[in-house]
């Protein structure tokens, strides 16, 4: 028997079991309920972030780090594979969706490669900062940390939306890598009908939908690839150890 065996002692909602994986899902959740709440007017971004999303995001953190110390390791893991593959699947998202806006910042090229993709960044940390902004605001008129704070929630999703996509899995050894596609197109479906693009005044052409939707598919892609990898090796690694 491993070392790792014989830590296995936590309750079953702190391991990666089927009740540790919801509550894993919805603590990583809260990420993006944060804006949610906002755009379906439940709550502004600043009190959710306050005293909702901050209090889970180091729950679950805590929990984290309490499976590597006490545990199996296996829920430690899982949301460790997920939070870097949504994190590199967020910045693959970016890079592909960043020569339409620089077109769209310079002005340059034809007019189907400018489209202001980065413009919700700084007004995602305006809300967070309760800093007050108009639709018409360039992105200069907002604050470093209006900035700041908005790309750090953006990644904050990516990273989040991959530990959710390991909670939902369970294990991307034995699933395919195309459920990193399904849970993106999820999320680009539920982006179209939610109040998005009204909320920030964003107009849904369909060259903008072929290319959030891209966006979308390529971030399902590296995720589902990166996890499956990730967690084919860690297995080799523990059955070493053994």
């Amino acid at each position: 028997m491993s070392s790792i065996d014989q830590k296995a002692g936590l309750p079953a909602v702190f391991q990666w079991t089927g009740p540790g994986r919801t509550l894993v899902f919805f603590l990583s959740a809260a990420s993006i309920w944060c804006l949610l709440a906002e755009m379906y007017k439940l709550c502004d971004m600043q009190t959710f972030t306050i005293w909702i999303l901050i209090p889970c995001t180091l729950l679950l953190i805590a929990i984290a780090v309490l499976d590597r110390l006490k545990g199996d390791r296996r829920l430690w893991q899982a949301c460790l594979i997920g939070a870097i593959g949504g994190f590199i699947a967020a910045c693959a998202y970016d890079l592909f969706r960043l020569p339409w806006v620089l077109g769209y910042v310079d002005q340059q090229g034809p007019a189907w490669l400018r489209l202001p993709l980065f413009k919700v960044f700084p007004r995602f940390g305006a809300m967070i900062l309760g800093h007050p902004y108009t639709d018409t605001q360039t992105d200069s008129q907002f604050t470093l940390a209006d900035h700041l704070i908005g790309w750090t929630y953006h990644f904050s999703n990516g990273i989040t939306f991959g530990v959710m996509y390991m909670a939902m899995i369970g294990n991307a050894v034995k699933r395919s890598w195309l459920w990193g596609i399904v849970l993106a197109v999820g999320l680009e479906i539920f982006l179209l009908i939610s109040p998005y693009s009204g909320f920030f005044a964003i107009k849904v052409t369909a060259l903008f939908v072929v290319v959030t939707l891209t966006a979308h598919i390529l971030f399902g892609v590296a995720l589902g690839l990166y996890a499956k990898r990730a967690e084919t090796r860690a297995a080799g690694t523990s059955a070493n150890i053994s």
